[in-house]
């Protein structure tokens, strides 16, 4: 259990807005050193005023996750700076709707290179330094938080990518919870799974890179539909990322791996498992509002 932040270095990516962003401002407020990424620099500029303000020792950079040698640079610079980092935030992350099909090679490449390369970049680069410093320093204790989603534990229809990725995220944080365990105690991971929480993911595509912008289709009918039921549903989220973000720290102090924003959510959960154990055909999603299944269906359908 961790239950002392004070002095101890966090990197955070995805650190402009959302979870990264209040995850910063509690690590300010409890005396961390902070290493803040984002791809938008005017979005990381606002953090970076905004911790330094609060008294916090900050390290910045732009860093694209999906760019191993960026994530590698943001490494060395952290260990020049601070030395190891006692907790990685892998957190930045993209989102992409439409019928799984109509995803050109752009999408794929974007959303699995933000959403899984990122994450398994900060792994990469940031674990054995970790491991290093725990093996100097019998009383240094540290913990990896990769941010999926409920859409790695269900698969939404018409969010195929995002539903792709995430589920990888899941794996990569349970097989890293494993190895860890394997070959320390001083450190550990969780994997977080937010719902639906107000945070810019929805908007994600204001950072999609310019050449995979040129290389996109006009978007399709379901892309366009997606996005609409993607902007409803995480604008109107009754939890705030501030009050995911405490969560966070609190599944930290407690060594807690699985991270829900909405644990009400894992009733889908289960009975996705069950389809899986009984070997039944995937159960309707829309079940519990068959309403929505009606809707979608409907737009999709129409000519």
């Amino acid at each position: 259990m961790i239950t002392d932040f004070n002095n101890k270095t966090a990197v955070l990516t995805g650190a402009g807005s959302g979870f990264g962003l209040e995850c910063a401002r509690i690590g300010a407020k409890l005396g961390m050193n902070l290493v803040l990424a984002d791809v938008q620099q005017d979005a990381l500029d606002k953090t970076v005023a905004e911790m330094q303000a609060a008294g916090a020792q900050v390290l910045a950079m732009r860093v694209d996750v999906s760019k191993a040698e960026q994530v590698e640079a943001l490494g060395a610079a952290t260990l020049a700076r601070f030395g190891a980092p006692h907790f990685v935030f892998n957190n930045a992350g993209v989102a992409s709707a439409g019928l799984i099909w109509e995803n050109t090679q752009a999408d794929w490449e974007w959303v699995i290179g933000v959403n899984l390369m990122g994450v398994a970049h900060g792994v990469r680069v940031f674990t054995p330094m970790m491991l290093a410093a725990a093996a100097k320093d019998p009383a240094y204790q540290g913990h990896i938080v990769n941010t999926a989603s409920m859409a790695g534990l269900l698969n939404a229809p018409n969010m195929g990518i995002y539903n792709v990725s995430k589920h990888a995220v899941v794996s990569l944080s349970e097989t890293l919870y494993q190895d860890l365990a394997l070959v320390t105690d001083q450190i550990s991971a969780s994997v977080l799974c937010p719902f639906f929480v107000p945070t810019g993911i929805s908007q994600s595509h204001r950072n999609r890179p310019q050449d995979v912008t040129d290389a996109a289709a006009k978007p399709t009918k379901s892309q366009l539909i997606g996005q609409a039921m993607s902007d409803k549903a995480v604008g109107s989220g009754k939890i705030s990322a501030a009050e995911v973000a405490q969560m966070v720290f609190d599944a930290i102090a407690a060594n807690q791996f699985y991270i829900y924003s909405h644990p009400k959510a894992i009733g889908s959960v289960q009975t996705r498992l069950e389809d899986v154990l009984q070997g039944r055909n995937p159960t309707d999603p829309f079940a519990h509002k068959p309403e929505l299944g009606v809707e979608l269906k409907k737009a999709l359908r129409a000519a």
